[in-house]
């Protein structure tokens, strides 16, 4: 939708050879819009009590910065978030300080704080452990609350990589996600040979067809936070299982490459054809296909910790019945 006034101002009136294009004016219109939004925020909170989120982010220039989050209940009980602000963090105390800085800024008083939370998976953990009591020391009722899928993905990170299997068998996937996807050629071959087994297939009679069935895929990378992505990316996996090998062979083939690109993707082909790698591919799936649906639901909006607490329960349940 398009704000009259703005289009007044900035259309309207302004001459057409005005281009606004000088990085000092730009900026200006950047922090006056922040202002605006800023202050919005603050008359929209009131005089509510209000919890933080504080999250770490890391620029261009390699600082990092410290982004703080402002979480309350508006006037029509309606549970809101906003961008309070960020700046340049170096150590705890500096942490502590910079917080109740950006509070006392706009008129915020920290004895309103009912809340607190903060990314355990940060480069900057220790500082904000060190915030988080600096905190609690003072304003006891500001209570530390973790996210209850990011605490579901790290104990999973945490416990998977204890096992040597299965670290070999992420490990292995990463590397075939290198090879085979590591050029436009590559992978344009890998789509082209699982087209031509789906529709082998389904003229076979051995896959379904139908609305939102047997759709292009591609091999998925997985991060270490994200644990949810470590479920699609095994279900890729196993989803262009035939394919793969298929472009492992003519990467061992093809004498225009090096010896080394050639042996690596040997060994590839090799270790995906072992019975460890498919017994690891599918327990994991399993296993992964549990949690991923109680993740998934976690991140739910209108999740309630009662019911929270029993999608755990549900969980481990499920997997001791494994």
């Amino acid at each position: 939708m398009i704000n009259e006034d703005i289009k007044m101002v900035c259309v309207e009136k302004c001459p057409r050879h005005l281009k606004l294009v000088i990085s000092d004016i730009q900026k200006d219109i950047v922090s006056a819009c922040a202002i605006e939004t800023t202050n919005s925020i603050i008359k929209d909170l009131s005089d509510s009590l209000f919890s933080i989120y504080v999250d770490e982010a890391r620029d261009v220039s390699n600082k990092e910065q410290m982004t703080v989050v402002i979480r309350y209940v508006d006037k029509l009980g309606h549970v809101v978030e906003h961008l309070l602000g960020f700046s340049h963090v170096s150590n705890t105390t500096a942490t502590s300080l910079k917080v109740e800085a950006l509070l006392a800024k706009h008129k915020l008083s920290i004895s309103r704080l009912r809340g607190q939370g903060y990314d355990r998976a940060s480069n900057m953990q220790g500082e904000f452990n060190g915030l988080k009591a600096l905190i609690l020391k003072e304003y006891e009722y500001a209570y530390y609350i973790h996210c209850f899928v990011h605490q579901l993905q790290l104990a999973l990170v945490g416990v998977t990589k204890k096992n040597i299997n299965i670290s070999d068998l992420f490990f292995l996937f990463t590397n075939v996600v290198n090879v085979v996807g590591g050029s436009c050629k590559r992978h344009d071959i890998l789509q082209e040979i699982q087209l031509a087994k789906i529709k082998e297939a389904l003229e076979n009679g051995e896959l379904s067809n139908g609305q939102g069935l047997n759709q292009e895929t591609t091999l998925k990378r997985a991060g270490d936070i994200r644990w949810s992505s470590h479920y699609r990316t095994l279900v890729s996996l196993e989803y262009m299982f035939s394919s793969i090998p298929d472009v492992l062979d003519l990467i061992v083939k093809d004498m225009e490459l090096s010896s080394d690109q050639r042996h690596e993707a040997h060994n590839l082909l090799k270790s995906l054809q072992t019975f460890e790698f498919a017994f690891s591919l599918h327990l994991m799936i399993s296993l992964l296909g549990i949690t991923n649906k109680k993740s998934q639901a976690l991140q739910r909006k209108d999740q309630d910790i009662v019911n929270a607490m029993t999608l755990v329960r549900i969980s481990k349940q499920q997997l001791q019945l494994m």
